[in-house]
C-alpha cells in the first residue's frame, strides 16, 4: 500500500487546473478562523449521488447557505468499513443509481462553483489506490476539494497520501478514537492537517443513545499534542449532543442524523423538499451552537 499511496503520476502537483504546490490548504485555515472568533465549527455530511448527483449538490449548497462552516462529501464505496447502516444505505442508493467516481468529482466541481466554504471528501483507500495517490489528489483538487478524510488509512501508511495532498494544497484529515493510545495520538498529530476527527465511540457511524461519555477525555488527550482544530463526529444525532460535544471540542460533524432525515422523506421527495429540510437542520444546529453557554 505504501507504493500505491506514495507513487507520483505524470502531471501531479503542477497539473493544469491543479493548485500550486505552495498553496495553503483552506480547510484547516477556515476552521482555525472559526475557533479564533470564538465560534464552534459545524460540518454537515452529504452522500454524493443520494438519491442522485444533482439533488445531493443542491442539498450541499443549501447547507452552505444555512451556515455550514465546511461540508463533508461522502464518496460512495461498495465496502464502507467505517460507516453504519444509515450511511451504508445512502451509499448503496447512490451506487445503484449509477454513481461513479468520475461523475462524483464532476459534482464536486459543480458544487465548488456554487459555494465558498471548504469541501472535504470522505473516501476510502481502495478508490485512491485505483488511481494512485498523486493522480487522485490532483483530480480532487481540480474539482475544488480542500481535503480528504480516509477512515481506513493506517497511520503508518499515510505519509505518501499526505505528501500528495500537500502538493495539491489539500489537507489530509486523520481520525482518533477513545481507544487510541497516547503514542498513536501523537503520531496522528504529527501526520494530520486541517483538523483531527475525534470519533466519539468505538465502531461505525450512526446515532447511539450514549455517544459522548468518553469525548471529553479523548479531546483533552488530543489537545495536549496538537493545536489543530478538533472536531467530534459519529453519533451526533441531536442539537443537544452537538452542543455538548462542541463544549469540549472546536466543532462537530453531523452525518447519519441528517442522512436519515433526508431518507425518511421517501423516494418521491422533490429536490426542493430535500434541500429545504437540510437547510432547516443546519440552521437549527447553527443556532444551537451559536447560543451555547460561554
Amino acid at each position: 500500500m505504501n507504493e500505491g499511496l506514495g507513487a507520483r503520476s505524470p502531471g501531479a502537483g503542477g497539473a493544469p487546473g491543479g493548485r500550486p504546490e505552495a498553496a495553503a490548504p483552506r480547510l484547516g485555515a477556515s476552521l482555525a478562523a472559526v475557533r479564533a472568533r470564538g465560534a464552534k465549527a459545524l460540518v454537515p455530511y452529504v452522500m454524493l449521488g443520494d438519491p442522485d448527483l444533482e439533488t445531493s449538490v443542491r442539498v450541499a449548497r443549501a447547507m452552505a447557505e444555512a451556515g455550514a462552516d465546511a461540508i463533508e462529501l461522502g464518496m460512495p464505496f461498495s465496502d464502507p468499513l467505517a460507516d453504519g447502516p444509515v450511511i451504508q444505505a445512502a451509499g448503496q442508493r447512490a451506487l445503484g443509481g449509477g454513481y461513479r467516481l468520475a461523475r462524483g468529482l464532476q459534482a464536486v466541481a459543480d458544487l465548488r462553483r456554487q459555494v465558498a466554504c471548504p469541501l472535504a471528501l470522505m473516501t476510502y483507500v481502495n478508490p485512491i489506490l485505483q488511481r494512485g495517490a498523486a493522480s487522485f489528489c490532483a483530480e480532487a483538487a481540480r474539482a475544488g476539494a480542500d481535503g480528504l478524510v480516509v477512515p481506513d488509512l493506517p497511520l503508518e501508511e499515510s505519509a505518501g497520501l499526505g505528501a500528495s495532498c500537500r502538493a495539491q494544497g489539500m489537507d489530509l484529515v486523520l481520525l482518533v478514537a477513545p481507544t487510541s493510545t497516547d503514542e498513536r495520538i501523537a503520531g496522528v498529530a504529527r501526520a494530520a492537517s486541517g483538523f483531527i476527527y475525534c470519533v466519539s465511540v468505538v465502531g461505525v457511524t450512526g446515532a447511539r443513545e450514549d455517544t459522548l461519555v468518553r469525548v471529553p477525555a479523548t479531546v483533552v488527550r488530543v489537545r495536549a499534542r496538537t493545536a489543530l482544530p478538533l472536531l467530534v463526529g459519529f453519533g451526533i444525532n441531536s442539537v443537544e449532543k452537538a452542543v455538548r460535544a462542541a463544549a469540549v471540542a472546536d466543532g462537530v460533524i453531523v452525518a447519519s442524523w441528517i442522512v436519515q432525515a433526508l431518507a425518511d422523506l421517501g423516494a418521491g421527495a422533490t429536490p426542493e423538499a430535500r434541500a429545504a429540510l437540510a437547510s432547516r437542520m443546519v440552521r437549527v444546529l447553527r443556532a444551537g451552537l451559536d447560543a451555547r453557554p460561554a
